[in-house]
């Protein structure tokens, strides 16, 4: 979570990082709107969690609305504060991710991705550093998984993965390989 300046100047280049915009100074123009969004997210964040009293309030506000209507325009539910810094999102696509969701470090979300709460309940998933979800892959319930852990496209995680490093993929998820998730990831994060 985001709870001053530096934070969030170094989640905003964390994100550059795992997007592998780490050339360019900020989106375009025209394009680039899961960027855009990814900057709205934790701008979002820093004003509500760092930005106190009535000028704070209408920042959030103002800020709030504008994440909203580009959120909704590009079909994701991301809500503030579950994504550590790293957070990529290469697709445009519908992506839902539950407000009591905990996501760490370099995570990379492929489109129709669903991370939920199970049968009316408010517990969700925590996800460790650097996971990768492959497109549709769908994590629901009060689950953990480990650091480094890849989850296959289409796969569906009802259970812990507490294997760190490994992949997954099968309805229900299941253990296909000992190979971690950094090849899914953008390389520039771990050097």
């Amino acid at each position: 979570m985001i709870t001053n300046k530096k934070e969030y100047c170094e989640y905003l280049q964390q994100d550059q990082l795992a997007l592998g915009r780490q050339n360019d100074r900020r989106p375009r123009l025209l394009g680039d709107e899961i960027w855009k969004l990814e900057r709205l997210l934790r701008r979002v964040e820093y004003t509500k969690n760092c930005k106190k009293g009535p000028i704070g309030i209408v920042l959030g506000k103002y800020y709030g609305y504008r994440f909203h209507r580009l959120s909704v325009r590009l079909g994701m539910t991301l809500p503030i504060n579950v994504f550590g810094p790293g957070l990529a999102i290469p697709h445009y696509g519908t992506i839902v991710v539950h407000a009591n969701a905990k996501i760490g470090s370099n995570c990379r979300l492929q489109e129709g991705v669903t991370i939920g709460a199970a049968n009316g309940s408010h517990e969700a998933a925590v996800i460790g550093n650097n996971c990768y979800f492959g497109s549709g892959a769908k994590v629901i319930g009060a689950v953990r998984i480990a650091d480094d852990v890849a989850v296959g496209a289409n796969a569906v995680v009802t259970r812990d993965i507490s294997e760190q490093g490994t992949t997954w993929a099968g309805i229900p998820a299941h253990k296909i390989s000992d190979n971690d998730s950094h090849a899914s990831l953008c390389q520039a994060l771990f050097r």
